[in-house]
């Protein structure tokens, strides 16, 4: 069976879809992805050590644009999940496959400004985003329509 692909995207790409990329990537099934419509140089080191303190690999984790996953050699992509406003308010690229595409806004830790506060809006957005992408890997995709899928989806976030 192949891995569900799921694309996680955000404005900066250093954050929260690059931690969402990592747990999906984690769960049975699955393989992670993130992009950002206008990618920050790297990772965010907090966004690493997070994950290196949760017992994951960072190894390899870059900050990349959304255009890399609209070519005819991009994987094709089961799902979108967009994490910010911003990023959902852009125009999106055409996603091969027609995946479905839900959003699932977060607060921004990077917007977090004393520091200690700013570890905890890490770990908090890691604890929500592990919560969510559990209950959506309890779904099964092939029973569900793409549009029965895209408003389970949408319901992870809503209905917390």
């Amino acid at each position: 069976m192949k891995p569900r692909n799921i694309l996680i995207l955000c404005t900066g790409n250093s954050a929260r879809s690059i931690i969402g990329e990592v747990l999906t990537s984690a769960m049975p099934g699955f393989k992670g992805y993130s992009a950002g419509s206008r990618p920050r140089e790297e990772p965010h080191p907090i966004a690493l050590a997070i994950l290196e303190a949760n017992g994951h690999d960072t190894s390899g984790l870059s900050s990349k644009s959304w255009d890399v996953f609209e070519g005819p050699d991009a994987p094709v992509m089961d799902m979108v999940i967009t994490l910010c406003d911003n990023a959902a308010s852009e125009t999106c690229p055409t996603w091969p496959g027609h995946p479905v595409q839900v959003q699932w806004p977060l607060q921004d830790p990077l917007h977090v400004e004393e520091m200690a506060q700013r570890r905890a809006a890490f770990e908090d957005t890691y604890s929500s985003l592990k919560k969510r992408l559990q209950r959506l890997a309890a779904l099964n995709f092939d029973e569900l329509s793409p549009a029965e899928l895209k408003a389970a989806a949408q319901d992870i976030h809503t209905k917390r």
